[in-house]
């Protein structure tokens, strides 16, 4: 009797720590997941400090996205070509030799071709670059690796060629808008001007994050897969609710949606459908993980090579092109260290050295890292070459994340 009593209470308190301790693996795997995502805060918390606020400004916070729209666009097509077992040293080449060409279409002084006939001539050229080194790399074979470092002098030279060792300049105003322009209708609320348009749209965005979350928790729930914790879910929700509001809301105080980054958003929402949804993506991740396998499992290796180094060609022209508009001019020292900063971006975004992993949103998110880094370091007052120096540590440290991350998992499952 006594023993049927003293035993009851220990079957609950039991199931209760293990219900504990499975909630706190959840949000510790959660975290896991999302260190990319706590790394971006932490350095956007630790220059805010820094540089006293300036970094949260509403100005600067447009002008992040505006400045470094172009190597985020970069960064998208690298993280599929890096995943795919790949690499591409040419697209600051690329982008400077496509602002150049454009440069040549669009300027009064040359051809003076409608801006809009300007841009799809561009892209095409573009795809067409991407084409040719395609070709290289998936019917005859050479790494892509040479390659590419053959077309970051090819196409170097060409821009140089192309431009004369000069400058051009001057250029309509709608081409400008690529790189400049933004989307607003302005309203005084209470002697503050706002953009009613820009609020909307992270209204919109918000109710879009929260009902697709709810979605997949539900389509979790219904195949009996794990879920985290209610609290901690309804928490995540929460503070990207506020972030993207508060984002909105910097936005609509200065001069409303940067048109660089209604681009990025197309481009983030379509390549995510390519990568998770399609054939085609699935294909990019099979052939990173064991290309060999990806073929014997009838996979066409070769054509899906060849199509993402035309795609890349054609994101490293739109690159150039939005970098071109945002100055206002195109020179021969466009597209310096284009390729490095879009490589990083993915690395620190979490795609693998080896291939078969990576994402476009971990690309946006080691894409906005640099940014803030680039930006908060300016803001500072410390030099270039510090900078670099920076940089470069941020850069080995995420590789050397990725590479632990992965003997820890290997010797988990050798156990």
């Amino acid at each position: 009797m006594t023993d049927t009593t003293t035993q009851k209470p220990s079957a609950p308190q039991g199931r209760g720590i293990g219900k504990l301790s499975s909630n706190a693996k959840h949000i510790v795997a959660d975290l896991g997941k999302n260190g990319i995502f706590l790394a971006l805060i932490a350095v956007i918390v630790l220059f805010s400090i820094t540089t006293d606020g300036i970094l949260l400004r509403p100005q600067n916070i447009s002008n992040l996205i505006v400045q470094n729209g172009y190597i985020l666009i970069l960064a998208i097509g690298m993280v599929l070509v890096i995943v795919a077992g790949h690499i591409d040293l040419s697209v600051g080449s690329i982008a400077a030799f496509i602002g150049a060409i454009s440069g040549v279409f669009v300027s009064a002084d040359f051809l003076g071709l409608p801006w809009w006939l300007a841009v799809i001539l561009s892209l095409v050229v573009g795809a067409i670059v991407g084409a040719w080194q395609g070709f290289w790399i998936a019917f005859v074979g050479i790494p892509a690796f040479i390659v590419t470092l053959a077309g970051m002098l090819i196409f170097r030279g060409l821009a140089l060629i192309t431009l004369g060792n000069s400058n051009i300049g001057s250029f309509p105003e709608e081409y400008r808008a690529l790189g400049n322009g933004f989307v607003n209708f302005p309203v005084q609320i209470g002697g503050q001007t706002v953009d009613p348009l820009t609020l909307t749209v992270g209204l919109i965005a918000v109710i879009a994050l929260i009902v697709q979350q709810f979605r997949t928790r539900s389509g979790r729930v219904k195949y009996g897969q794990d879920v985290e914790p209610m609290p901690w879910f309804i928490g995540k929700i929460a503070l990207s609710a506020v972030g993207i509001g508060a984002f909105a809301y910097a936005l609509s105080v200065f001069k409303g949606i940067p048109v660089t980054l209604i681009i990025l958003a197309l481009l983030v929402l379509a390549y995510g459908v390519v990568a998770n949804r399609t054939t085609f993506g699935r294909h990019i991740y099979a052939i990173g993980g064991n290309r060999r396998a990806a073929e014997l499992s009838g996979i066409k290796t070769r054509s899906v090579d060849f199509w993402l180094f035309v795609n890349m060609g054609l994101l490293a022209a739109l690159a150039g092109l939005v970098f071109t508009a945002r100055l206002n001019l195109a020179g021969p020292k466009a597209g310096d260290g284009f390729e490095l900063e879009a490589i990083s971006a993915a690395f620190i975004g979490g795609a693998a050295v080896q291939g078969g992993i990576g994402t476009v949103g971990g690309a946006i998110i080691g894409g906005f890292i640099i940014g803030v880094l680039n930006n908060g370091m300016s803001i500072m007052g410390i030099g270039i070459e510090w900078q670099q120096a920076v940089k470069g540590l941020v850069l080995l440290l995420a590789v050397a994340f990725d590479v632990y991350n992965k003997r820890r998992a290997g010797t988990a499952a050798a156990r």
